[in-house]
């Protein structure tokens, strides 16, 4: 599978919304309760993201499959489907001033990876591209939040270096304890 990362548009949203619901319904089963996953409706996740893809003060980035090989997408952690425009993934970022004078840091606010694509490389693609773009701004540093209980994320995220801080907190949206990571750039 090749992959290309762009841009979000307010276009992307049937994808995003696949790939962000998909994640939820898949991948937190067993790591959040059920009356988590159940409250995440179709149409909460549609409003999320709407207000998401328009908001300007943050960059959504989304991994679409182009170019899949029909023959080869049989074997691959990806099926044939996922190829031609399809959204496998989605990450979402900015840059902000810290809390010292002047400095620059930035947040990942969101990853979601379809569970099709686990395994694929599209989750250390996108964060790549995220943190490197993070630091081009002149973010020294960066935090992103994950739920407590998901310990896959949790490792995927210090196998890249990102390290909890001992920040926690329990949204009401979501109702689940999180805790924050941070990565530093020297």
């Amino acid at each position: 599978m090749n992959l290309e990362v762009r841009r979000a548009t307010p276009d992307d949203l049937s994808g995003v919304l696949d790939v962000f619901l998909d994640c939820w319904r898949e991948s937190y089963r067993g790591v959040l309760p059920a009356s988590a996953i159940d409250a995440m409706t179709d149409e909460r996740a549609e409003a999320l993201w709407r207000r998401v893809l328009a908001d300007t003060t943050g960059v959504v980035l989304v991994a679409v499959a182009v170019d899949v090989d029909v023959d080869a997408a049989i074997d691959a952690p990806v099926d044939a489907a996922e190829g031609d425009g399809r959204v496998v993934g989605i990450t979402r970022y900015a840059v902000a001033t810290g809390t010292d004078a002047g400095a620059v840091e930035g947040a990942v606010h969101s990853l979601y990876v379809s569970p099709r694509a686990h395994g694929g490389g599209v989750g250390t693609l996108l964060l790549s591209r995220a943190t490197d773009e993070l630091r081009a701004a002149g973010a020294a540093a960066a935090t992103l939040w994950v739920f407590a209980a998901n310990a896959p994320s949790i490792g995927f995220y210090e196998s890249r270096g990102w390290l909890p801080d001992g920040a926690t907190r329990t949204q009401a949206d979501f109702g689940e304890p999180e805790q924050r990571m941070r990565r530093e750039w020297t």
